[in-house]
């Protein structure tokens, strides 16, 4: 498997993980206790992190292919 493969799959499962954090989130929140643990709170904080790295690669890869291959950005037809 190729590095943008691994990639997309990495980003695919760090959005489930994200998406059920921030649901536990959500969950101790709607418990309206005073003491919330903090962990919690912040736990949707790693897999967003993650998730910005991953998008940023993959965003940037077409770019980066151009690049290498000496297309030109710029130009029109």
């Amino acid at each position: 498997m190729n590095v943008s493969k691994w990639v997309r799959q990495v980003h695919r499962w760090l959005s489930i993980i994200f998406t059920l954090t921030v649901l536990a989130n959500f969950a101790v929140l709607g418990l309206n206790e005073s003491d919330r643990p903090m962990w919690v709170v912040y736990s949707p904080l790693i897999p967003l992190f993650l998730l910005l790295f991953s998008g940023l690669y993959m965003f940037a890869l077409p770019y980066a292919i151009k690049w290498r291959s000496g297309q030109n950005f710029g130009a029109q037809g």
